[in-house]
Formats: structure tokens, sequence, C-alpha cells
């Protein structure tokens, strides 16, 4: 990093970092509890509205594989501004969409642009030493998963509130302020973050092509790309079908959004889960977060078989759901961990690679448990989520044991893969 007059501490910047992924990552989750309401507002089914959330995600994805790889060969900050500038426009282009078709083209471009989230995140290991990079990590995805959350509780209950004093705004209004939001955040990357260039210097057309290397030499890296995607499918089939699931009990986006409140409890795992990648290794933290994500997972299902009375099954719910982002957040950690500790000079191309991976999941668990729900409804949802995490675990069990040891710099492979 270059010298300053006065350069902020990792102290200041570690959460401004988790801000910053928390107000990116906010954009691609704002839709999911407001399904229903968009679903009435253009007077289609819920797997059609379900259309926008797929869209938002697989927007997301193809920002991640474009805009990400330019983390690694240009001024950061700068770029991070311009990004943010520009979601703040295509939000303000959601939030006056006119037709469903509009709306998914919007929202595709959206998630597109948000993907300035994994420009921020790789940037913590490189402020702090070597021992402190899983707790780095933990304290930016704090940041990032509160974004993901609480985006839902921000959306469900504005939608509920300005439903009630405005019947023609609803969900319009959430994005928005998500749009002002946003731009509000470009003066404040400029004050809190300084110049970060780029650790080395290469053509945008080289760092694409280098991806292809980064995956061929890294074995890890295939490993985590493969668990992550598998493990954030399933966890975006419950997200997806909440606001559905709710509405057979008569609730409302505003309850959907509550849920994402509760689950704020497992972001609190993040730190703790960092820690325990420094002193216990990132598999051990791995093999314990999806024992948890699938006993989650489990508690749902059985809970909606039950006949309990209504307040006791919302609370197991609710159990369940901070379970569940325990376990989310557990993986998630290791994961990233394990990926930055490879190649340094290469980590927003590695991050490329891992969450386009991760999301690319994310969409395809987004599109089959709509089409779980619209067949065989919550039991459906239950067994595709559990189906994807037993696939997680065995890609995990059959995973190289043996502990990462990067590639010395006179490796002559290591330019290949930095450069392709």
């Amino acid at each position: 990093m270059p010298s300053q007059k006065n350069p902020p501490s990792s102290k200041t910047q570690l959460p401004f970092l988790g801000l910053a992924c928390g107000v990116g990552v906010s954009t691609i989750y704002y839709n999911q509890p407001l399904l229903l309401e968009m679903g009435r507002t253009f007077h289609v089914s819920e797997g059609k509205a379900g259309l926008v959330a797929v869209a938002t995600q697989v927007g997301y994805a193809i920002g991640l594989l474009c805009f990400v790889p330019m983390g690694d060969i240009a001024e950061r900050r700068g770029l991070m501004m311009k990004l943010y500038g520009a979601v703040s426009v295509a939000l303000l282009f959601v939030s006056l969409a006119p037709t469903l078709p509009l709306l998914i083209a919007a929202s595709a471009i959206a998630g597109a642009l948000a993907s300035v989230t994994h420009i921020a995140l790789p940037i913590a290991p490189d402020i702090v030493s070597k021992s402190m990079r899983g707790r780095a990590i933990g304290i930016v995805m704090s940041g990032l998963l509160l974004g993901v959350l609480l985006a839902r509780t921000f959306a469900g209950w504005l939608n509920d509130l300005s439903h009630h004093l405005f019947p023609f705004a609803g969900w319009r209004t959430v994005f928005f302020l998500a749009a002002l939001i946003n731009a509000a955040f470009v003066p404040a990357m400029r004050r809190y973050m300084p110049n970060l260039p780029p650790k080395r210097k290469l053509r945008y057309a080289d760092a694409m092509s280098s991806l292809y290397a980064v995956v061929r030499k890294e074995p890890l890296l295939r490993e985590a790309a493969v668990t992550g995607a598998l493990v954030f499918a399933a966890f975006s089939c419950f997200w997806n079908t909440l606001a559905f699931l709710l509405g057979t009990h008569g609730l409302g986006a505003g309850v959907a959004g509550t849920f994402g409140l509760v689950g704020t409890a497992g972001a609190l795992v993040a730190s703790f889960a960092g820690k325990q990648s420094d002193s216990h290794g990132p598999r051990w933290v791995l093999t314990g977060g999806l024992i948890v994500f699938a006993t989650a997972y489990t508690g749902l299902w059985l809970n909606e078989g039950l006949h309990t009375p209504f307040t006791l099954h919302l609370i197991c719910m609710a159990l369940c759901v901070i379970l569940l982002d325990v376990g989310m957040q557990s993986v998630q950690i290791a994961n990233q961990t394990r990926i930055f500790a490879l190649l340094p000079e290469a980590r927003s191309r590695i991050n490329t690679v891992y969450m386009v991976a991760y999301f690319t999941g994310g969409a395809m668990g987004s599109t089959l448990s709509t089409i779980a729900w619209e067949h065989y409804r919550w039991n459906g949802v239950c067994i595709l989520a559990l189906s994807l995490l037993a696939l997680a675990l065995l890609r995990h069990l059959t995973g190289d044991r043996t502990k990462y040891k990067p590639l010395h710099p006179t490796d002559p492979n290591r330019d290949f893969v930095l450069e392709g």
C-alpha cells in the first residue's frame, strides 16, 4: 500500500471493508422476501416471480467473472467507487421497472455491478499479518453476512411500511432507498480507504486468460469451488422459497424479512470461525459447518411436518435459521481462508473463480428450489437441499487433506499461474 500522511489503520480499514461488503452484497438479496409482492404487482405466478432472484444471482456471477479480476490489475479504490456509483443507477432502474421482463433485466445488471463486494473482500488479508488472515477474513465476512441477512429484513419491513403509507410504492421504495445508500457510499470510499494499486502489472486480457491456468494449477481451489457452490445452492433453496412458505401461513414480506434479522446471530460466528481456522485448520471448521448446516435443514423439514402450536413452530424455525447461517458462515470462512493462502498476487482472480462457482451454485439452487416448490412444496425443497449438502460432504471427504504449500517465488509455474 502506498504511504500516506495519515494512513488508516487496519483496525479502521477492516470494519469499513466489512461495511463495503455488506452494502454491496445487499443488492442481490433485497428481492428475496419481496417475490410474492412482485408477483402480485405484475400478476404472475410464484415461479415467474422467482426469476427475479435467479436473474440477480446469474448477473452477480457474470459480474464476478468480468469485474473482479480487475482487482488484480487496477487501482482498487477508484474501481470500487465507480462500481458503487453504477450499481446505484441500476437499482434506480429496478425501482422504476414497468414490466416483469424489464425488472428481470435491471435486476441482472444490478447483480453484475454488485460484484464490487468481491473486489473489497480480498483486500482484508493484505492489510494484516499472515497469522491474522483468518480473523481478518472473519471480520470482513461478518459485515458481508450481516448485509446478506439485514438486506432481507430491511426489504421486508420497508415494503410493508411503504405499502401502508403509499399503496402504489411497496417494494419499489426498497430499491429507491438502496440506490441512495450506494450513491452515498462513493464519497465514503474516498474518505476512508487509501489508494490501493495493483501488486502486479498485467493486462485485462492476460488476467482473464490466466483464470483457466489458476483453476488448472490449484486443486484446492477446485475443491473449494465445488463445495462452496453446492452449499450455497442449498442455502439459496431456503431463502428463495421462504416467502412462499410463510405465505401458506398467511404471513407476508415483513415476517420473511424478520427471519433475516434472526439469522444475524449466525454472523457472530464469523470471527470465531476465523480464529478456529487459524488454530485448528480450515478443514476442521468446514466439517463442523457442514454438520451444523445439515442439522438445521433436517430441523426445518421436521418442524413443518409437526402439528405444533404456531408460536412454537416459529420459534423452532428461527432456531434452525440461526443454525443454517452458522453452518453457511463456517463453510465460507474455511473455504476463503484456504484459497486466499494460495497466491497472494492473484487473490482477486482466485476469488473470482471461487465466487463465480459459488453464485452459479446459488442460481442453480434458486432455480431448482422454485421448481421443487411448485411441484412438491416444502418437502421437495428440503429433499433437494439435503441432497446438495450430501454431495458437498462427499466432495469434502474426498478432498486433499495435506496442508497447502505455496509455490516458491522462483518456481517457473508461479509466473504461469499468475500470467496464464
